[in-house]
């Protein structure tokens, strides 16, 4: 299966990916969102770049559009109990 073209809206910018599913292309970006807050130490950009994470993310195809509402918690308290900046994605 080759890889697509596709658009990520988070409603402050516009990002141009590639990828195989909607849904792939909207973990995959919030992963990276994630690593993000894991690596940094400063508590101060720690809480700037959390309250900045997206609520809802939306993937743009060529032919279809998937919106996904996007659950953000400090400590995971469903699947992955006490990892830290756990997410949740549901589709819309």
């Amino acid at each position: 299966m080759a890889k697509r073209a596709f658009t990520i809206d988070t409603g402050k910018e516009k990002l141009e990916v590639e990828g195989h599913e909607h849904k792939n292309v909207a973990v995959k970006y919030l992963m990276k969102r994630r690593r993000s807050l894991l690596s940094t130490r400063d508590p101060k950009k720690v809480e700037a770049l959390f309250s900045d994470l997206p609520h809802h993310i939306a993937i743009i195809g060529k032919q279809l559009t998937k919106s996904y509402d996007v659950k953000w918690e400090r400590t995971g308290t469903e699947e992955f109990a006490g990892a830290r900046f756990t997410f949740t994605i549901t589709e819309v």
